[in-house]
């Protein structure tokens, strides 16, 4: 089928094209074959010569309605790329996905032709047509109820029906003659009634193609069936039971999100609001981050149970499973809402055990807007307007926000602000209280007393050869957001106070730094004693993937079968590359809290308890432990700025604790710009800013280089090394005189 020009119908609806948020045309649809979407937002733009079956699709005509010279413009340069290199624009809608071709060479830029396929059927419906056959509800939806087949059998199944009235699955059942648009065929219909939700009926269809089938596949009556997934609503507790062991997990699901979506600034909070359907106040924990927001398909993505996985490990993304926002939610409460805007749009989604206690399939409401000028209108190019009215409904009876509080909150987004605020009621319970308890921080800037999030429980998580009681980590929120990131660039306030981030690697004393390669892999390791888990009795390595913190802690070689050996020593890597199989498969658990048993962890294990045990061998005679003899500084002090986010070393000597809380690049004492660069690190790599006494690069390599080495060349290296002398027998200040 060549271009042609097509005359222009009095009611031609108009289309705006973008891509990537931004706009690109309005153009008018020549021949409608219906009412079609008023937005189109291209998805991808790929060959032509990968899409061989568009010669079998019906076609529609766009033509440029531009507002401005500026979409002229656009309009032309789009095309052309088209043209130039044979590629085709692809935009999938709700009910539709269509197909914008390249223009052919002799043709102008004057309109274009586009392919479609419809993938469902939605109209409304009154009692009377439930009597009627399948062939005559879809002849009644006009034109847009004729499906241009890929090949010559077609199957619908949908659902049909409302409260009062139904009808036998079997009166619908019919074989009829449709006509086409050059010929005729016969298709299969297969329609299954059940009732509608909410106050409203409606008809909702899929159609799916396949190849003709012969009558020896087809059951005995003739139909096709298949079986499709219903997700009964008490999965969702199932779901929260991912993050069982540790609440914690929960919220740090909802932190990933926020990094992903590049956000600058992230306010956790616990405030108590009055619930009018409890009769009574109750707390709200409020995640609120100024990240790019979610347009209504990344909201509707949200909300499936997982997703096809990446082919490729994206470095710059943690979230990777589509599981983390359900798991996170669930875990913390029943009930969960989520408003979130982007520059264009705004959405408003409804996860809610409350809401679906007792029904057969799980209902997740989701209304969105589109922007128009100042305000944001209701987006029926994705929604009804009854579905959106019943959606908003179900959100106002099962939740504290009624329109009041829904408009306080979007007032948040001001002067076109993106970003997503999560909202989590009726939290879990521990005993008669809840699990998490609260305390706001005092007022005055003080680093003391500042606002917190505990589990009521203050329970210590087990870990192998763990003496210590004492890791706040694993029960104040505060403390593992400090050592959450790997490299710290989030603001993040709970309880409405800043967290200062403590980068680890960056606040040890005799810091060195080991290399190795597992399974043709490198790996680094930062080692080093920290003063404070000294005094704590911790020790052990901190593992990162993607520059989050997965597990912390863990005891290596001796540490686990002897609480003293590496006291106070800390180690920290980030095995990204190492836990990834090439392939797109990563091995690490969905919660995102520990990692497979797997080889490359196996190996991982042995090769840093055999690194730690070196270290603390050679360090622990040179190392003053007598308890309150000697406090051990970091090899370096480091200050991180509050408005650039980059991290400034000081000098060893100064004095960190006369540094103010809010403190920026032109302060003292590094006394420069944010403009100054900060050092490039490879990822995964923890460079050490000045040479560490006592620490000599060769001998750092010595264990890397013993790896490829015979059994009698490492003999020959450990009849040169000096021995060590083994201490026995008491102190020498309990010796008897």
């Amino acid at each position: 089928m060549g271009d042609q020009n097509p005359k222009i119908d009095a009611y031609t609806p108009f289309i705006m094209l973008s891509k990537d948020d931004k706009p690109i045309c309005r153009a008018q649809c020549l021949n409608p074959p219906g009412k079609l979407p008023g937005r189109w937002r291209l998805q991808k733009i790929v060959p032509k010569t990968e899409l061989q079956f568009l010669d079998h699709l019906s076609y529609l005509f766009l033509c440029p309605a531009p507002e401005c010279s500026r979409d002229q413009k656009e309009w032309v340069r789009f095309l052309k790329y088209l043209q130039k290199n044979n590629m085709v624009a692809i935009a999938k809608l709700e009910f539709w996905t269509f197909y914008i071709l390249p223009p052919n060479e002799d043709s102008h830029t004057s309109h274009v032709r586009v392919a479609y396929q419809m993938e469902k059927i939605c109209h409304n419906s009154n009692v009377q047509r439930h009597k009627q056959s399948v062939v005559d509800i879809m002849i009644d939806t006009g034109e847009a109820g004729i499906v241009q087949p890929l090949a010559n059998k077609t199957f619908i199944t949908g659902s049909l029906g409302s409260p009062d009235q139904m009808v036998k699955e079997s009166t619908c059942r019919k074989e009829a003659s449709i006509p086409m648009r050059a010929s005729e065929d016969n298709f299969t219909f297969d329609l299954k009634l059940s009732p509608a939700v909410g106050d409203h009926l409606a008809c909702e269809s899929s159609i799916e193609t396949c190849s003709r089938t012969k009558p020896s596949v087809l059951k005995k009556d003739g139909l096709l069936e298949k079986n499709y997934v219903k997700t009964d609503p008490s999965y969702l507790q199932t779901l929260g039971q991912a993050h069982s062991g540790w609440i914690f997990g929960a919220i740090a699901e909802l932190v990933d999100n926020s990094m992903d979506a590049k956000s600058s600034k992230l306010e956790i909070s616990i405030e108590v609001i009055f619930f009018k359907q409890a009769g009574r106040n109750i707390p709200m924990l409020s995640v609120i981050d100024d990240g790019h927001g979610m347009t209504h398909q990344d909201v509707v993505r949200m909300t499936y149970f997982g997703h096809k996985q990446p082919n490729a490990d994206d470095p710059g993304c943690i979230g990777r499973f589509g599981v983390g926002f359900k798991t996170g939610a669930m875990r913390l409460g029943r009930d969960a809402l989520v408003l979130t805007q982007t520059a264009e749009s705004r959405s408003i989604a409804f996860l809610s055990q409350s809401l679906n206690q007792g029904k057969d399939n799980l209902e997740i409401p989701i209304v969105s807007y589109y922007r128009k000028g100042q305000f944001m209108e209701l987006d029926t190019s994705v929604q009804s307007e009854a579905t959106a009215k019943y959606n908003l409904k179900a959100i106002k009876e099962f939740s504290p926000f009624n329109k009041y509080l829904i408009g306080e909150k979007a007032g948040f987004f001001r002067d076109k602000q993106t970003g997503t605020q999560i909202y989590i009621w009726n939290l879990d319970e521990w005993g008669s209280n809840y699990c998490l308890e609260w305390q706001n921080g005092l007022n005055g800037g003080s680093s003391f007393h500042q606002g917190d999030i505990y589990i009521r429980s203050r329970r210590i998580r087990s870990r192998p050869g763990q003496i210590s009681q004492k890791v706040p980590l694993d029960y104040s929120l505060r403390s593992y957001l400090e050592v959450m990131f790997l490299v710290p660039r989030m603001k993040i306030y709970v309880q409405g106070s800043l967290v200062r981030s403590r980068p680890l690697a960056k606040s040890l004393n005799k810091t060195i730094v080991k290399t190795g390669t597992i399974m043709g892999k490198p790996v680094h390791l930062t080692l080093g004693r920290c003063q404070l888990e000294w005094e704590q009795i911790n020790c052990g390595i901190f593992l990162y993937w993607h520059g989050r913190l997965i597990e912390a802690y863990k005891r290596v070689g001796s540490m686990i079968h002897n609480g003293d050996v590496g006291r106070g020593v800390i180690g920290v890597i980030d095995v990204t590359d190492l836990m990834d199989d090439g392939n797109g498969r990563v091995w690490v658990h969905n919660n995102k809290q520990g990692f497979q048993d797997c080889e490359p962890y196996a190996r991982l294990e042995e090769w840093l308890g055999k690194v730690a045990d070196e270290y603390w061998d050679t360090y622990f005679d040179s190392l003053q432990l007598g308890k309150g003899t000697v406090v051990c500084k970091p090899d370096q002090e480091w200050v991180q700025c509050n408005k650039c986010r980059k991290w400034r070393m000081l000098d060893s000597d100064f004095n960190t604790k006369s540094l103010p809380l809010d403190w920026f690049c032109y302060m003292e004492p590094f006394n420069g710009k944010c403009e100054t660069p900060e050092a490039k690190v490879d990822r995964g790599v923890i460079t050490v800013s000045t040479k560490r006494s006592g620490y000599d690069e060769l001998k750092d390599d010595k264990y890397v280089k013993m790896e490829g080495k015979d059994e009698k060349e490492k003999e020959e290296e450990a009849e040169k090394r000096p021995l060590k002398r083994i201490k026995k027998g008491l102190p020498r200040a309990c010796k008897k005189v």
